[in-house]
């Protein structure tokens, strides 16, 4: 690890970069490493008061059970799903009954439709590479074709875990007007014969996020393969995705979709009260463990004294610099992080997911502000400047001219619960 830092560091300066971080933000929207360490200051602050608070419920749910115990990184999670009960009395088999997969592909696609007026059609009799793969033709606002797109939604031994969308066929038109086939990949688990697929909250989530991905490949229009679709700035790759997730939780795709799948009740209002309720439980947990990683892995990559540098030295200094909660450690521990250190795709790079998020929460922000989230003229902006440009300009005036200003942290603040 010390050899991996010293030589990307070695590669900077030999490019004109005072460290490697400066080298890897220099052609993403951050731009600078003040600019992230002022992102992650400013949220850690609030999340870890939050993170505290949570820690003294945990402490408090221990003693009333009798445990005369000091609530340790091992007991937050165990601890933490009693109080979630006691909280907010949520039971995942309550839940996925309305959550049917069928009606979740059916509610993104109807998504799509209302924001961006694209149809789909279901191809039968492909030959596709397993049965259980579903294609489909999409079709622009026009009914002209605008590509296929592949789901691929159940685990099976021959898969690696994780949702992803993939391109097998990218947008172009260096060479004609290229329409890209796109994939979603999950890994739900597929009911028996005959009975349905219900999926939880989370996982209805994870299938709306790889649509928004999906969406920013199939609605690209730019003429070079190069800026096609996802290919974007890392830390500007996950706005369409994380954007899209807002829909889900809106009170017409719930009352339509989220159906019991065998008879037909809407969701209850007092049900699906306690579910959005639940949301942002744990969330200061949630933030610091992955701050404290983001922290760390932008730091380490700042260094300029690399000669005697020791990573878990490094690691340990660096969490008692911002007073990390002893109740919680980093998401990804030095040695666990591969995002930074197993190849450089996210090396000086795990802040983007924060970045990102501060992105989706202000543009949707947008279409709150004008009273309706499907509000058409917001839409139009969002297509013609965030999912149809690619990479084909710079990712800060894509948001500037979609939103008219820079980013916010405020609605991600909101969303998360970490401010009243």
């Amino acid at each position: 690890m010390r050899e991996t830092v010293q030589l990307r560091n070695e590669k900077a300066k030999l490019l004109g970069f005072e460290s490697f971080a400066a080298f890897k933000l220099d052609d993403v929207m951050a731009k600078t490493t003040g600019a992230v360490d002022d992102l992650l200051t400013n949220v850690w602050g609030p999340a870890k008061a939050r993170a505290l608070e949570e820690a003294a419920d945990l402490q408090d749910m221990a003693q009333s059970e009798g445990d005369n115990i000091e609530i340790a990184p091992w007991d937050w999670r165990y601890y933490s799903e009693k109080v979630r009960s006691a909280k907010h009395d949520l039971d995942e088999e309550e839940i996925k009954p309305y959550f049917q997969l069928d009606q979740m592909i059916d509610a993104a696609f109807y998504t799509a439709t209302r924001l961006f007026g694209l149809t789909f059609k279901e191809l039968q009799e492909q030959d596709v590479y397993h049965p259980d793969v579903r294609v489909f033709e999409v079709f622009d606002k026009n009914g002209d074709h605008l590509g296929i797109f592949i789901g691929d939604y159940f685990a099976r031994a021959s898969k690696r875990s994780g949702a992803w969308m993939s391109a097998f066929r990218s947008q172009q038109k260096l060479k004609g007007d290229i329409r890209p086939i796109i994939v979603n990949v999950m890994n739900f688990s597929k009911a028996p014969e005959g009975e349905q697929t219900l999926l939880t909250f989370d996982d209805a989530r994870t299938l709306f996020h790889e649509f928004g991905h999906g969406l920013h490949g199939l609605m690209s229009n730019v003429t070079h393969p190069l800026v096609s679709g996802t290919s974007v700035a890392r830390d500007f790759v996950e706005l369409p995705s994380q954007l899209f997730e807002h829909w889900l939780a809106q009170p017409e795709i719930l009352k339509k979709f989220a159906r019991h799948y065998q008879t037909g009740e809407v969701i209850p209002e007092e049900l699906l009260e306690r579910l959005l309720a639940a949301a942002n439980f744990n969330q200061g947990f949630a933030t610091v463990e992955y701050l404290a990683t983001a922290i760390v892995d932008m730091a380490i990559h700042k260094e300029d004294e690399l000669d005697n540098l020791d990573p878990a030295q490094m690691e340990k200094k660096i969490l008692e610099g911002i007073g990390m909660p002893k109740e919680i450690i980093m998401r990804h521990r030095i040695p666990h992080l591969l995002h930074a250190f197993a190849g450089d795709g996210y090396s000086a790079g795990y802040y983007s997911y924060l970045w990102s998020e501060v992105m989706d929460a202000d543009a949707f922000e947008a279409f709150e502000e004008t009273g309706d989230a499907f509000d058409p003229d917001t839409a139009a902006k969002l297509e013609k400047f965030i999912y149809a440009a690619g990479g084909s300009q710079d990712p800060a005036k894509a948001y500037m001219d979609f939103r008219g200003k820079m980013p916010s942290i405020e609605p991600l603040l909101k969303g998360r619960g970490l401010v009243n």
